[in-house]
């Protein structure tokens, strides 16, 4: 499995963006998705989940109520809708994956990953 994440950027503190990750391969129709992100001299942080049939979501507690994760599974592609940003939100997104019916939070339970997009919220 290949995940490919994109949408990153420079946006000014209040503003949005929109982080996709495209997964391709030989992918369960049961698939767990899932953004994280890393600061530099951080560990890396869990910001939200959304299981296969996109019904079910959990979010960190830094993020919840801005940002919103869905998923297109025609594309098989996960989205983050993030609103308000902060300049604490800048980091490197990343996306992550496993084969499974249930959500994670623990960056060790996930199997496949992106290789990150730079968000920097600065004004």
């Amino acid at each position: 499995v290949q995940l490919q994440a994109s949408g990153g950027g420079l946006v000014r503190p209040g503003g949005s963006l929109r982080l996709s990750c495209a997964a391709s391969g030989r992918i369960s129709s049961m698939y767990t998705m899932g953004w994280f992100r890393q600061a530099p001299g951080k560990e890396r942080e869990f910001v939200a989940a959304i299981e296969w049939s996109g019904r079910s979501t959990i979010y960190g507690d830094s993020v919840q109520g801005r940002f919103t994760i869905s998923r297109d599974n025609a594309k098989i592609t996960v989205y983050l809708q993030m609103n308000s940003l902060k300049p604490e939100d800048t980091a490197v997104y990343y996306c992550a994956g496993k084969t499974s019916t249930v959500l994670s939070r623990s960056t060790t339970w996930y199997r496949d990953w992106g290789q990150g997009t730079q968000v920097t919220v600065s004004s």
